[in-house]
C-alpha cells in the first residue's frame, strides 16, 4: 500500500513538473544563466572582455529582417574598426525584434559568426512570455541567445554601466 502511495505521489510530481514547463525551458533557450542570476546593479556577461575600452549595446526591437541585417552590419563594422578584444558588444532583442533570435532566423549564421567573435545576444524573457500567452509555448531560440529578464531593463542596466546605445 505504501509503495502505491509513493508511486502516485511520484506520478503527480512528474505531472506537475512537466505541466509547469520547467523541463522544457532548456530546450527552448540554451542559456538561462543571466536570467537566473540577474542582478541589475552588477552586470554579467557570457563573453569576457577584460581589455575592452569601448562598450556598445545594440537595441533590436523591430520585426523587420532588413533592420536586423542593418543592426548586425553595424555590429560587424564596429568589431572590424576596434577589434574584438577592444570592444564589448551586447545585442538586446525584444518585442518584434526577438524574432531575430528565433531558431529559424534568416540571420542565424551571422548571429553564430558574431557570437564566435564575442558579441553577446540577449533575448527578452518578458517578450517570450507574451509569445507564450498567445501561442501556448515559449519560442525556440538560437543556442547563442542569452535570456535576460527584460530587454529594456538590460539596456538600462548597460547604459548605467557605461555602454553606448545604438538604435539602428
Amino acid at each position: 500500500m505504501a509503495a502505491l502511495r509513493k508511486m502516485a505521489v511520484l506520478r503527480k510530481l512528474v505531472f506537475v513538473i512537466l505541466a509547469s514547463g520547467v523541463l522544457a525551458m532548456p530546450a527552448l533557450a540554451e542559456n538561462w544563466t543571466l536570467f537566473h542570476h540577474y542582478d541589475f546593479n552588477k552586470p554579467q556577461f557570457i563573453h569576457s572582455h577584460p581589455f575592452a575600452k569601448e562598450h556598445l549595446v545594440v537595441q533590436v526591437d523591430q520585426g523587420n529582417p532588413h533592420r536586423w541585417a542593418l543592426a548586425l552590419s553595424n555590429v560587424d563594422n564596429v568589431l572590424n574598426y576596434f577589434g574584438s578584444d577592444k570592444i564589448q558588444i551586447v545585442v538586446v532583442a525584444y518585442g518584434p525584434g526577438l524574432k531575430m533570435l528565433f531558431a529559424n532566423s534568416p540571420l542565424k549564421r551571422l548571429v553564430q559568426s558574431l557570437n564566435a567573435q564575442g558579441v553577446e545576444f540577449d533575448a527578452c524573457h518578458m517578450t517570450m512570455l507574451g509569445i507564450k500567452a498567445k501561442t501556448g509555448h515559449l519560442p525556440k531560440l538560437l543556442p547563442q541567445a542569452v535570456v535576460v529578464p527584460g530587454g529594456v531593463i538590460r539596456i538600462m542596466q548597460l547604459e548605467q554601466h557605461g555602454f553606448d546605445l545604438l538604435k539602428p
